[in-house]
C-alpha cells in the first residue's frame, strides 16, 4: 500500500526516477450547467500533455500506483485515476464537443482506439528535469511514439485510427508549469530564486510547442498555472505565512503571475514566429482565484479548506494523512466545496472553472473552444 505521503509528494515534485475512454452520452448534458453547443464538423482530436490537473488515469495506468475511493466517488461512483470526485476540466472540455473523454496513453486495458486522440498528462508532471518520466519532453517524445505508430498502422490498411490529417487539424493543450514552482518552493528556495527559474519552465513549454508544430500541428490551447498560494496544501506547509486579504500566499501567487506574464508573452511571440498557428492562451489563474476570492457568491464555502483529508479547519491538510489514506475524513457528499484534497479542485468547481473557459473571456484571443473542429 502507498505510504500517506507519497501521492501528496507527487502532486507537487517533479516525477520519479525512473482513461479509461467513456463514450459521452447527451444523457451527462444535464450534469453540466453550462453547456455549449459545439459547432465541430470534422471528428474533433485533441492530445493533452499536463500534469494531475488534466490526468484522466496516466498515473494509475502507467505505474499502478492505487488512486482510492473516495477520489471519483461523485459522477464515475468509483476511482478513475483523476484527483478529483469526479471530472476534471479537462473532462468537462471534451463533453462541450460531444466528444468521449480523453484515455490516457499510458492506459493499455481500457479498450481505447485513440479516435479522438489521447491523453499524456501524468500525475506530478513538470517541465523539469526534462528526461525524468513523465516531464512535458517525455510527453511529447510518447507522442512522436504514438503518430508514428498511428500512420504506421494506417499505412498498413488499418481505418478508425488517426491519419496524417488528424493530426495535422488536432487540437494541442498544453497545462503544466504548476510543479516546477511548488516544487522550487518546497526546496525552500527563496521567491527570488524561484523566480529565476521560470525562463527555463518556459523554454520547455516553448521546445514541446515548437516540436508539435514541426510535426504538422497547428492549433495549440495553452493554460496558464493557478494561484498556488491558494491551495489547502501549501497554507499547512508554510510555516511563516505571508498571506493576501483572501488568506492566500503571497509569495507563491506572486511567482505564479511571474510564470504566467512569460507565458503571455511566450504565446505571442509563437504567433508571430510559427505561420499559419493558432495559439490560444487561457488565464486559468483569474478564473480560480476569482473563485476564491468570491467564494459566496458561487455558493461556496471555506474556500481554503479540502473536502477530502484531516485535521478539519481551517485547512483540514496534513500531510501524513491525505485524501484516501487511513484516517481520513471527507464533506458530505453534495457539500459545496472548491478544493477537493489539498492540491485539487472538486468536480462542482472544474463545471465552474470550464463555463469560464468556454465562456472566451478569459482566452486570449478570444476564440471557442470549438475552433480546431469547425471547418
Amino acid at each position: 500500500m502507498a505510504s500517506p505521503l507519497s501521492l501528496s509528494l507527487l502532486c507537487h515534485h517533479p516525477i520519479f526516477f525512473f482513461c479509461f475512454s467513456l463514450l459521452f452520452s447527451t444523457l451527462l448534458l444535464p450534469s453540466f450547467p453550462h453547456a455549449v453547443a459545439s459547432q465541430c464538423k470534422n471528428r474533433p482530436i485533441i492530445f493533452n500533455f499536463g500534469d494531475s490537473n488534466s490526468d484522466t488515469g496516466g498515473l494509475a495506468s502507467g505505474l499502478g500506483f492505487p488512486i482510492n475511493l473516495p477520489n471519483g466517488r461523485s459522477f464515475f461512483r468509483r476511482p478513475t485515476g483523476r484527483l478529483s470526485d469526479g471530472r476534471l476540466l479537462i473532462d468537462f472540455l471534451c463533453q462541450s464537443l460531444n466528444a468521449s473523454y480523453l484515455s490516457p496513453y499510458l492506459d493499455s486495458l481500457g479498450g481505447s482506439k485513440f479516435t479522438n486522440g489521447a491523453n499524456f498528462a501524468v500525475v506530478g508532471s513538470s517541465t523539469l528535469p526534462k528526461y525524468v518520466p513523465f516531464s512535458l519532453n517525455i510527453q511529447v517524445m510518447q507522442f512522436l511514439h504514438f503518430k508514428a505508430r498511428s500512420l504506421e498502422l494506417v499505412n498498413a490498411g488499418s481505418r478508425n485510427l488517426i491519419n496524417e490529417e488528424g493530426f495535422r487539424n488536432a487540437l494541442y493543450i498544453i497545462d503544466i508549469g504548476q510543479n516546477d514552482i511548488a516544487d522550487s518552493f518546497d526546496k525552500n528556495l527563496s521567491y527570488v530564486q524561484v523566480t529565476k527559474r521560470i525562463p527555463s519552465i518556459i523554454t520547455e513549454i516553448k521546445n514541446a510547442v515548437k516540436t508539435l508544430y514541426n510535426q504538422g500541428g497547428r492549433k495549440f490551447w495553452i493554460h496558464n498555472t493557478g494561484p498556488l498560494g491558494c491551495l489547502p496544501q501549501k497554507l499547512w506547509l508554510v510555516q511563516k505565512k505571508d498571506l493576501d486579504p483572501h488568506g492566500c500566499l503571497s509569495s507563491y501567487n506572486s511567482a505564479a503571475l511571474l510564470f504566467n506574464e512569460v507565458l503571455r508573452r511566450l504565446c505571442q511571440e509563437l504567433r508571430s514566429e510559427l505561420a499559419d498557428s493558432t495559439i490560444v492562451y487561457v488565464d486559468i489563474y483569474a478564473i480560480k482565484y476569482d473563485l476564491i476570492a468570491n467564494s459566496s457568491k458561487y455558493g461556496f464555502s471555506s474556500p481554503l479548506m479540502a473536502c477530502c483529508g484531516s485535521g478539519g479547519p481551517p485547512y483540514n491538510y496534513n500531510i501524513r494523512v491525505t485524501c484516501g489514506q487511513p484516517g481520513y475524513q471527507v464533506c458530505n457528499e453534495g457539500s459545496r466545496f472548491l478544493n477537493w484534497d489539498g492540491i485539487h479542485y472538486t468536480e462542482a468547481a472544474n463545471s465552474i472553472i470550464a463555463s469560464r473557459v468556454l465562456s472566451t473571456a478569459y482566452s486570449s484571443p478570444r476564440t471557442t473552444f470549438d475552433f480546431f473542429c469547425r471547418s
